[in-house]
């Protein structure tokens, strides 16, 4: 069986007997000249020549590019025959693929990581305690899940547009760790020195129980140091793994960092402050 999706035109530009005997060439080589030759033939002849090829020998090829570094190229080549449909790289145009197209891609993530933000609540209701003795901490709660959610979102979008591009590699995701976890810290020291003089400046006559509104300060700043850290790396990752996963980055980063940062952020605040301020030790 042959790949004859044709969300492709390459027919105006050659004949059906020219891109036979194309591939009738192209298969006399041994796979790894076949990949090398993708990578330097015009995309007009190679698509033809992978049109008439058989489904299993166009996978082979394809996880051949993948496996050599080329895997831009590979998804390219997979867009175009149909094999897998990206909201980044779409094999038909945004505006040309169906609403009903577009629910089944997204709903599924959507409704698993809705009923997996019951967990966010659970350990809200985990630490009723501390809430009760420190009613300040809620109005901060907010502040951890956004100030994560934005970091790990800036970082998402930057690594999803550089995949995209070419510029990055899956390989390099160590490197990528590296620089976004440094840039977490900066950030991270930024965010957790603004909200402790906004807590020192306009909560001084909050109600802060038996607690000085210093040491509440500085364990608001240290949950949220932590979780911008977390999440900021975690977002400059997530696009790469997804990528790994042959997963659409576009579809799958943003709505499993939301759900993520929400949970991971309850509980490193409500962790942090009641280590910090010995609530319940």
């Amino acid at each position: 069986m042959t790949v004859m999706n044709n969300t492709f035109d390459y027919a105006t530009a050659f004949s059906t007997a020219e891109i036979v005997a194309a591939r009738n060439a192209f298969l006399q080589y041994d796979i790894d000249k076949q990949v090398e030759l993708l990578t330097v033939m015009p995309i007009e002849e190679s698509m033809g020549i992978l049109h008439h090829c058989s489904v299993a020998h166009v996978q082979h090829l394809l996880n051949a590019l993948d496996a050599q570094g080329f895997d831009r190229e590979a998804r390219e080549y997979a867009n175009h025959l149909g094999f897998i449909h990206s909201e980044a790289e779409p094999a038909k145009s945004y505006l040309s693929t169906g609403v009903f197209a577009h629910v089944k891609q997204r709903i599924g993530w959507i409704v698993g990581l809705a009923l997996l933000g019951i967990v966010s609540g659970m350990i809200i209701a985990q630490y009723e305690d501390t809430l009760s003795q420190l009613v300040l901490l809620a109005v901060y709660m907010p502040v951890i899940a956004a100030a994560g959610g934005n970091t790990g979102s800036q970082a998402a979008t930057l690594v999803v547009r550089a995949l995209a591009t070419g510029e990055l590699r899956k390989r390099q995701w160590l490197q990528v760790m590296w620089k976004e976890a440094r840039v977490a810290v900066f950030i991270g020291v930024a965010i957790a020195a603004v909200m402790m003089v906004r807590i020192l400046l306009f909560n001084h006559n909050a109600t802060v129980g038996a607690f000085a509104l210093h040491d509440i300060a500085v364990a608001i700043a240290l949950a949220l140091f932590i979780q911008v850290t977390i999440s900021t790396t975690l977002g400059g990752l997530l696009p790469i793994v997804a990528r790994a996963c042959h997963l659409d980055p576009a579809v799958l980063v943003s709505p499993v960092l939301a759900s993520v940062v929400d949970i991971s952020g309850m509980w490193i605040y409500f962790t942090v402050v009641n280590t910090y301020l010995g609530i319940g030790s």
